[in-house]
């Protein structure tokens, strides 16, 4: 019932800001329907339709994402951070880590073992551990399908024509090189993680003022593409439509 009670304040409180800087809208938290859908189309990101819940999956890594469960997504955010510190700022290395962990667990697997004999009980099972192949599979599986996506998209691009798209991807590239000069790959993994269990949850509480803000920043980089398009793009000589001519 706490919980329940909290998150009712926490709506009531982001729909009274909501009605403050747009007093057209009459809409709650959750998204109701609107008596303009005109305008209730327009304000959400990229014209999109579907909650957010439903953009990532809509299964239980969404729940995880949007903090459905409390205990699961904090115990998960704390384990990565937990894993990161303990690279990062302690200097641990993973071989190190993997084998003080074989060792604390022989020697919990053999004090059990032995503990019967001192306490006059019975020997009981210890459970084997057996990892699944499946696991390795599905996983190899996912990474290779991912991969092979993400080399199709670039290559689509750089064949595609299109100045404008080959640009973004170039640019996005290219922030993310300077990214990982900054830091390393595990650094930048787990704000990316962090990212992803924080921006999701505070994009669906907040997402009337983040759509606004994001189309302003949207317009604003179109005008300054037709300002560039117009002085230096159309100016590039086509291939293609060179040899049409011909």
């Amino acid at each position: 019932m706490s919980e329940k009670t909290t998150e009712n304040i926490l709506d009531r409180i982001v729909e009274t800001l909501a009605e403050g800087g747009s007093k057209q809208k009459s809409v709650s938290f959750f998204g109701e329907e609107k008596t303009n859908f005109a305008s209730s189309q327009f304000n959400r990101l990229f014209g999109r339709q579907k909650p957010v819940h439903h953009l990532l999956g809509g299964g239980k890594s969404a729940d995880v994402l949007l903090w459905r469960n409390k205990k699961i997504s904090a115990s998960v955010l704390t384990g990565a951070t937990a894993i990161w510190v303990l690279f990062e700022w302690l200097n641990y290395h993973f071989l190190t880590l993997v084998f003080f962990g074989l060792i604390l667990g022989m020697l919990a697997q053999f004090i059990w073992s032995n503990a019967s004999g001192l306490f006059n009980r019975s020997h009981s099972k210890i459970p084997r551990l057996d990892i699944p192949n499946e696991i390795f599979v599905n996983i190899a599986t996912s990474l290779s399908s991912e991969v092979n996506q993400a080399l199709g998209f670039l290559q689509d691009v750089a064949y595609g024509g299109n100045i404008k798209q080959f640009l973004m991807v170039v640019v996005g590239l290219w922030l993310a090189a300077v990214v990982g000069s900054w830091c390393n790959f595990l650094t930048v993994l787990y704000v990316g993680f962090v990212a992803a269990h924080t921006l999701p949850v505070l994009y669906e509480r907040y997402e009337d003022q983040v759509d606004s803000f994001v189309y302003q920043v949207i317009d604003q980089i179109q005008h300054n593409y037709r300002k560039l398009d117009a002085g230096v793009l159309s100016k590039i000589p086509k291939g293609k439509a060179q040899g049409k001519e011909e």
